[in-house]
Order: structure tokens, then sequence, then C-alpha cells
């Protein structure tokens, strides 16, 4: 795995073991290519963020910060692992260490792009993290008026049901991985 494009391309990113299921190369190419103009700029927040590979990318592609969420106290050094192996630490990149429901009040928007790779719900009893945070009251307030929500879901499962709150702007299957981009309905 490594940053595709920008000031940190092709610098190659570790990866916690056993402790996240991190976003391809290919499904990160697809996602900043279909992106495009919307990350120069842009403040962006990485949900679920493991390895932080697709915050990283928006950071190298120019994004002016990036916010970074994992619950797993390796992910989170990984991560800080990967800024610094970047350069792309500093005061443009802060990693929250906790869980992600609780911690989204208390971040400080408005966020251009929000990038949300939730674990997958394996098992019927396993928690559905993204009807979790897709029904988060919080979520949509972070957002700037143009802000999006991109979500990451497993193609071999129905997507979540989108509550009233959001709308579905694009979905797009790469292999296993489905993308969706979503806005705050108006």
């Amino acid at each position: 795995m490594r940053i595709i494009a920008g000031s940190a391309g092709g610098i190659p990113l570790k990866v916690p073991r056993h402790v996240t299921r991190p976003t391809t190369d290919r499904v990160r190419e697809a996602l900043f290519s279909m992106l495009g103009p919307h990350i120069a700029g842009a403040r962006v927040l990485d949900l679920f963020a493991g390895s932080g590979s697709l915050g990283l990318e928006a950071l190298s592609r120019g994004a002016t910060q990036a916010d970074f969420i994992d619950q797993n106290r390796s992910a989170c050094q990984t991560l800080q692992e990967n800024l610094l192996k970047t350069r792309l630490n500093g005061p443009t990149a802060r990693i929250h260490q906790g869980d992600v429901t609780t911690l989204l009040p208390r971040l400080r928007g408005p966020f251009d792009l929000i990038f949300a790779d939730p674990p997958y719900q394996h098992q019927p009893s396993d928690p559905d993290f993204a009807t979790q945070l897709l029904t988060h009251p919080t979520l949509p307030t972070l957002l700037s008026p143009s802000g999006s929500l991109i979500l990451e879901t497993k193609t071999t499962k129905t997507p979540p049901a989108l509550p009233p709150s959001w709308t579905l702007i694009k979905d797009r299957a790469y292999g296993e991985t489905r993308l969706l981009w979503l806005q705050p309905t108006a």
C-alpha cells in the first residue's frame, strides 16, 4: 500500500496487522479520480481511519487539513508513523483516538469531505457501524454547505438504508468494495 499521487506520491504506508482492512490502492485511485477538484484546499475528516490512507492521500493531493479518528491504539500509532514517513505531519493533521460516535460532537467543522470506512458487519450480531454513522445527528452538521460523505461498504451486503437526512449522489462498486457518495439533504 502506498500514497498514489501528490507531494507524497509513491511513499509506502505501514498497515497495522490484524487490526484494520485498508482501502486498496485500486479503490483509492478510483475514488480520488472521482473526487478530482474537490480535494485541493479541502478540510478532510477520516473516520475509522486505520492506517490513514484516505486522509493521507487527500493531504498529499492538496487538502489543507485532515482529522483522523480511530479507536484502536495500534492503528493510531501506525497512522502517526505514516504521517512522519510521508512528511504530512504538523498542525494540519490531527489524530483522535476513541469511539467515532463519541468523538463526532467534539469536532470542529466544517469539513468539505468526510471519509468513513467502518468495520464491515460480518454477522447479524456484529455492530452495524455504517447505519450508526448515517443516523448520528452530528455527522451532517460537520459538513460544509457543499460537503460530501464518502462511505465505504461491502458489495456483497445490501447498502445501509439512507435516513431522510442523506441524499445519494453516486454509488460505485470496485470488486468487493462499494463507495457511496452522499450529501446532506437540503
